[in-house]
């Protein structure tokens, strides 16, 4: 019998236990499961102590309705704008999260249908095994909102082929399944009809053995076969277009492309290249290319400075413009400043990259036995926090 084990008076993420498998539900369906800090809180506390219970060997994680998750909740940082670092807590845990999920100890199964996008993402990618159907719909279009590609994506996407992290981070394209799985950012493909029957399957397994798990999804999945007009397919013009040092270089390359016969998918993908937040475009750019020489923690940690200066406008105010355009007034009609890529200042740039004070960067311990230290109550944050609120 199922044991539910989620706080009655909070249910954005459901967590039961089921003999030696584990069972994480986001949600929110009518907010497409977004993450709140709420849900960082609870996943957080669900995996560590699962990770720490010996009985404990699988772990699923699906999304409630006909999302898996659509990533952060913009509302939340535009709710935050006046109030500084309003948001800090959650992007800290965020972060450090995502870190356990790319390092955790048991063996973890995403089942992936529907939405799944940017920090939604960051719930998908990492795991041993990732399962998406032909629903399932990935981006991240964080830079085209005066953000950048964070939770672990300026890693993941880095280790890309060629230019492809490149191109997703900077367009915010969209994948389907049958694209995830050859792009490497899932592995196996599963009709979604099957994907409740592989739930019950994995359950009646009650077992973490990887080879035991990996059997059992392929008595589900189907060979992949990319569709004709898969931009995936065009890998050579992405390769050579989004391996240019710079953005103005890249588009400038993009729009030659796009002259050439065959190439009319080009136009769609630059019109909105091109209407992205030039500060964010610039950011993400240069994260994606320092992740490919950074740890999975240094990069996370440059993340977290990146996230923290964006939302306090060191550089400008795109992130807020950008979220009321696309969620708040709807009317996409952003009004970026700086307002185009060569008004956009490098020196400011480098200011959202300088590192903070060793005890305000985000804190992951190096040791394994101490892995689940660094947690937000423990650091400096929490502790100014509470002198603050004493005062």
């Amino acid at each position: 019998m199922a044991q539910q084990v989620v706080n009655p008076d909070e249910q954005v993420v459901l967590g039961e236990e089921i003999d030696h498998v584990r069972l994480i539900t986001l949600n929110r369906p009518r907010q497409l499961n977004v993450i709140s800090s709420t849900v960082v809180s609870l996943l957080a506390e669900y995996l560590e102590k699962w990770e720490k219970d010996d009985k404990a060997e699988l772990v699923i994680i699906k999304g409630a309705g006909r999302a898996f998750s659509a990533g952060g909740d913009l509302k939340m940082f535009y709710d935050g704008r006046n109030t500084k670092d309003s948001c800090l807590e959650v992007v800290y845990r965020m972060y450090w999260l995502c870190y356990h999920i790319h390092t955790y100890k048991k063996t973890q199964v995403a089942l992936v249908h529907g939405i799944s996008m940017g920090g939604g993402a960051s719930l998908m990618v990492p795991m041993k095994f990732s399962v998406v159907t032909e629903k399932t719909v990935f981006a991240t279009p964080e830079a085209s909102i005066g953000f950048h590609s964070d939770c672990g994506f300026s890693y993941m996407h880095s280790h890309l082929p060629g230019g492809l992290g490149e191109f997703l981070a900077l367009t915010g394209a969209r994948l389907n399944g049958k694209e995830l799985v050859v792009a490497g950012l899932a592995t196996h493909f599963v009709p979604s009809e099957k994907l409740p029957e592989l739930e019950k399957r994995l359950i009646s397994l009650n077992s973490g053995n990887k080879n035991a798990v990996k059997s059992a999804i392929e008595e589900f999945s189907v060979e992949v076969q990319l569709d004709e007009d898969s931009v995936l397919n065009k890998k050579s013009i992405i390769d050579e277009c989004f391996s240019k040092d710079t953005v103005e270089e890249i588009i400038k390359s993009f729009e030659a492309e796009a002259s050439k016969e065959g190439n009319g998918w080009i136009g769609a993908v630059l019109k909105g290249l091109k209407r992205s937040s030039p500060a964010g475009l610039k950011i993400t750019l240069r994260s994606i290319r320092e992740g490919r020489k950074q740890t999975l923690a240094e990069s996370l940690k440059k993340e977290f400075r990146l996230t923290m200066n964006i939302l306090r406008t060191t550089i400008s105010e795109d992130v807020y413009e950008g979220i009321r355009a696309l969620t708040i007034d709807k009317d996409n009609a952003p009004k970026w400043s700086p307002p185009s890529l060569d008004k956009v200042d490098d020196e400011k740039v480098d200011l959202v990259f300088q590192p903070f004070k060793e005890d305000l960067e985000l804190q992951i311990a190096e040791k394994e036995e101490n892995r689940w230290h660094g947690k937000y109550e423990t650091t400096s944050y929490a502790t100014s926090a509470l002198t603050a609120k004493a005062k």
